[in-house]
């Protein structure tokens, strides 16, 4: 029977959480979020046995997005975004330049992701607009599993100063599309500690249920 494997750990000049999940049975594996340091997300995916299989973004500000082009050359795995963080895409090297980080190139991505276009893994991606109009988190509910991105934390939400952010889309979001999951599933945020959908529910002093 297949096992669900997963490692997350913060990459990157901003310490973005970057997730390697997949299961023992096919070896095939996603990358979620690689915001930097590729050497070590390919040795967390060596160590969990898996081949990656897609390289996928919550969205696409700098610190979640800037390994994606060297993991995709050296496993050949398809880069996916929502379509509409394409804009914020395309502005990298800007990005870049405003919080003073080196800028490396990454390529056009290859899937645009659909709200509640199926993952292996019985994975699911849910559109969840408001800190970036593409705002995508990914819910795993074998593994009972969400990976937030920047949309959630612990105790907190997304910024939505940053251009086309949004709080009312966002705190809707959240309520509509994240609080109707399972309680006891465990969040991955972009940044920070883990919690679980429930904890948020009953404690986000942002968006409560």
């Amino acid at each position: 029977m297949a096992t669900i494997v997963r490692k997350s750990f913060p990459v990157g000049p901003l310490q973005c959480n970057c997730t390697v999940i997949g299961d023992s049975e096919t070896g095939n594996g996603y990358v979620f979020d690689p915001g930097g340091d590729p050497d070590k997300v390919m040795q967390a995916a060596r160590e969990l046995g898996l081949r990656i299989t897609g390289i996928i973004h919550t969205h696409a500000h700098l610190d979640h997005i800037l390994a994606a082009g060297t993991i995709h050359e050296l496993t050949g795995a398809p880069i996916w975004l929502h379509q509409q963080d394409k804009w914020l895409w395309d502005s990298l090297e800007q990005q870049c330049g405003m919080w003073g980080v080196p800028y490396t190139p990454v390529p056009d991505p290859h899937h645009w992701i659909e709200h509640e276009e199926e993952l292996h893994h019985n994975g699911c991606c849910i559109h969840t607009p408001g800190h970036t109009p593409g705002s995508t988190s990914f819910y795993f509910e074998d593994a009972s599993l969400l990976i937030a991105g920047d949309t959630l934390f612990l105790g907190s939400v997304g910024r939505t100063d940053f251009p086309r952010g949004d709080m009312q889309q966002l705190q809707n979001s959240i309520k509509q599309r994240i609080y109707t999951l399972d309680e006891a599933a465990v969040v991955v945020p972009g940044h920070g500690p883990e919690t679980t959908i429930g904890n948020e529910m009953r404690n986000n002093a942002f968006v409560r249920a």
